[in-house]
């Protein structure tokens, strides 16, 4: 593929399809299907010749087939292989030494003792086609899905993989009982007009099909290598000593973890050497009643109180096996702890490690961080503390200076005390209220009348000299104008009676003047 374009790669098959040319093309990508295997026998030679190839589809799907034409195959190549009917599209996923030992592992057994064969390289014909058929599978499932719950049948289409020509389609589904799909594959083939196969999968091989990641924070198993499942109990968990939280057990497909069983038969073997304890360590001290056991350390943890974890010991396997043999010959330890041995009392955490969100941190930024946190606070302590002393001694020096007599015109004379409130004279006050058993009861209202409607009341006359009132609007412009109006009628009346308050002044002035003036024209 010569095209330097960037495409985004077909998850569910592996690869990548261009169409930047005359014909299109398709290559495979690494690294983004189901199953990925590394061949490390790959740059060595092959130690016996062998014809047989392994060719993956869709998602988990794979299978082997002979190269019965020769062709120069190598990994990564895109081959159209046998089908019933028609033929169908892969890619060459393993060859050489690598497929006979993958086969053993799998237990792949071919039908009837032979392979299917390999055609042909694919040619841009059938990468056209196939490339078509993948875009259909999509909707095919969403309208399988609403067909299935339609007809009432208890049963999931997980998946849909069309065949590369087109002929036939895969439909992966998931069922708790035996479900009768007869019907269903009429009404299938009628929509979509193909050929139908129907596949039961289970829980796991959903998972695998769809892909996630783990609680690890890696790819899940069953999608990434894992092609046989074998069955997970509860047991796993409690020979691990494991605590049976539902919650933390179950995978993404909601059953048990297929990782439980990935220790389980070095937990096995670790616990053959551990006795078995239905009654507590009889000591002088007292009963100790075992509450955990380490397989892989060799450790039993014996504590004081049979519900709780107070005063925790662990004591190595070799002296639980003494103090058991002292107990049924009738003895009691002097200790729990043998000669030589150091007690080690574990002090119960309330806090499991797993469920700390900084458990990943690193603990030596974290005390660089308190460090600076604590110096900060410190600094931050002194200052509050200079700032609080300060204000005391302020505070103090008033509270002196308020107590101090005062002398001059500023000293105020001492008031009288006053009587106590038994020789004081009592006020005058308001008459006591009267009981409210002593009230009268008042009488009920009578009930108002209706009042008769607007339409069939009389208008009112106008009084004479007055002007008819504006409506008022609902702004308020009614009574704005009012104001406007009684205002003007309010500075009338006052200029009027200015007006004549100034006339009356005048006159008296004018009355005194000439007085003023008869007088004086009479001295002289």
């Amino acid at each position: 593929m010569s095209c330097n374009k960037k495409h985004i790669p077909e998850i569910g098959r592996g690869c990548i399809f261009c169409d930047c040319g005359d014909e299109i093309e398709a290559r495979a990508s690494e690294g983004c299907y189901k199953l990925h295997e590394t061949n490390w026998l790959e740059e060595y030679p092959d130690n016996i010749p062998t014809d047989i190839y392994e060719v993956r589809f869709k998602n988990t799907r794979r299978s082997y087939y002979q190269n019965v034409n020769n062709l120069d195959l190598k990994r990564g190549d895109i081959v159209a292989v046998e089908a019933q009917p028609g033929h169908d599209i892969g890619i060459v996923s393993l060859t050489g030494d690598m497929v006979a030992k993958q086969m053993r592992r799998v237990g792949f057994n071919p039908h009837n003792g032979e392979f299917k064969k390999i055609y042909r390289k694919a040619r841009p014909y059938d990468i056209e086609r196939w490339q078509e058929a993948i875009a259909l599978e999509h909707e095919t499932m969403i309208a399988s899905r609403q067909i299935a719950a339609d007809m009432g049948l208890n049963m999931k289409i997980g998946d849909v993989e069309y065949q590369g020509d087109k002929l036939k389609a895969i439909f992966y589904y998931i069922a708790d009982e035996r479900v009768d799909f007869r019907e269903l594959i009429k009404v299938f083939a009628e929509r979509f007009h193909i050929r139908i196969e129907m596949k039961q999968i289970g829980a796991r091989q959903e998972a695998g099909r769809i892909g996630g990641i783990g609680a690890c924070g890696r790819e899940l198993c069953c999608a990434s290598w894992m092609s046989s499942f074998s069955s997970v109990t509860t047991n796993a968990a409690r020979m691990q000593e494991i605590s049976l939280n539902p919650q933390k057990l179950a995978g993404q497909c909601s059953k048990l973890k297929c990782c439980l069983m990935y220790e389980y038969d070095v937990y096995a073997d670790a616990r053959r050497t551990i006795p078995r304890l239905r009654e507590p360590l009889q000591t002088l001290d007292g009963e100790y009643f075992l509450i955990k056991i380490d397989p892989l350390a060799g450790t039993m943890s014996f504590s004081t109180s049979k519900n709780s974890i107070a005063n925790l010991t662990t004591l190595p396997v070799s002296r639980v096996k003494e103090i058991i043999a002292l107990n049924r010959a009738g003895q009691k330890a002097e200790t729990l702890v043998g000669e030589g041995q150091e007690e080690v009392v574990e002090e119960p955490t309330y806090r499991s490690e797993e469920d700390s969100i900084t458990r990943f941190d690193n603990k030596s930024k974290r005390s660089k961080r308190n460090k600076r946190r604590g110096d900060k606070e410190s600094k931050e302590g002194k200052k509050s503390k200079e700032n609080k002393e300060g204000k005391e001694g302020k505070d103090a020096k008033e509270v002196a200076d308020s107590k101090e007599p005062k002398e001059g015109k500023d000293a105020k004379e001492p008031r009288e005390q006053r009587e106590p409130k038994e020789g004081r004279e009592k006020r005058e006050g308001r008459e006591p209220k009267e009981s409210r058993e002593g009230r009268e009861k008042r009488q009920p209202r009578e009930p108002k009348q209706p009042r008769e409607p607007k339409e069939n009341r009389e208008p009112r006359e106008p009084k004479e000299g007055r002007e008819p009132r504006e409506r008022r609007g609902r702004n308020g412009r009614g009574r704005r104008n009012g104001g406007e109006r009684n205002g003007e009628q309010g500075r009338e009346q006052g200029r009027e009676q200015g007006g004549e308050r100034n006339t009356e002044r005048n006159t008296e002035r004018n009355a005194e003047r000439n007085a003023q003036g008869g007088n004086t024209a009479n001295k002289e």
